[in-house]
């Protein structure tokens, strides 16, 4: 009896120490999920859903507060739900706007065109001008340049001169015409030759002269 009270004991004894920590499975006895989390500091982010808001910036604002969150130029409230933003209808611009901001919530014209651009020059509106002598032209209000080019009468000469800064040309020496490489001035008869005496149709001066023979009166030969 005393023999088997002895063995008794050592079996005690040794069990306990066939239990060590390596035989311990930590996927039957799963962690509290505090000291997983204080394991990981790193990992953790903060939850400010249905308590705030966040933009772009990492910068929080309160339930009820208005901000700009990320390149918004319109105010948004932050809600539960998250941030609730202004989408007003914005006017539209000018489509002579020369200059546009974006500072606001919608984009405001800052500088419409009034002027007219004609041949790399600037008018202002309603302003006339002549680029050439024979244009007259005029800046309308809806910077566009209208032009009137003069119509000059046919001339009643064969020689006419262009004058500077003047649109027509003019005859300077009158009406004429040609007989034959001849020019004539009109309204008198020309002798032209020792036989032939011309005279200029009248109002056709670009026909040639209307001419008749005479006794001609050369010289007889000796």
């Amino acid at each position: 009896m005393a023999l088997h009270m002895h063995e008794a004991w050592i079996l005690l004894f040794v069990i306990p120490a066939l239990v060590t920590p390596a035989a311990i499975n930590h996927e039957d006895y799963p962690a509290d999920e505090g000291d997983q989390t204080s394991s990981n500091d790193n990992l953790i982010f903060d939850d400010y859903r249905g308590k705030g808001c966040v933009d772009d910036s990492g910068f929080v604002y309160k339930l009820g507060e208005r901000f700009f969150p990320g390149h918004s130029n319109c105010p948004c409230v932050c809600t539960e739900d998250g941030p609730v933003c202004d989408q007003p209808e914005c006017p539209k611009i000018h489509p002579k706007c020369t200059k546009v901001e974006h500072n606001g919530c919608c984009p405001e014209c800052k500088e419409v065109k009034n002027f007219c651009e004609y041949h790399g020059k600037n008018y202002k509106i309603l302003e006339e001008f002549k680029p050439s002598p024979c244009e007259w032209c005029r800046c309308e209000p809806s910077n566009e340049v209208h032009c009137v080019v003069a119509d000059c009468a046919v001339p009643e000469c064969v020689n006419p001169v262009y004058e500077p800064e003047q649109c027509c040309p003019v005859c300077k020496n009158g009406p004429n015409c040609f007989a034959g490489t001849t020019i004539i001035p009109a309204g008198i008869e020309v002798k032209v030759d020792d036989c032939n005496i011309c005279h200029c149709h009248n109002g056709d001066w670009w026909k040639p002269a209307q001419c008749s023979k005479r006794e001609c009166q050369g010289k007889q030969a000796l």
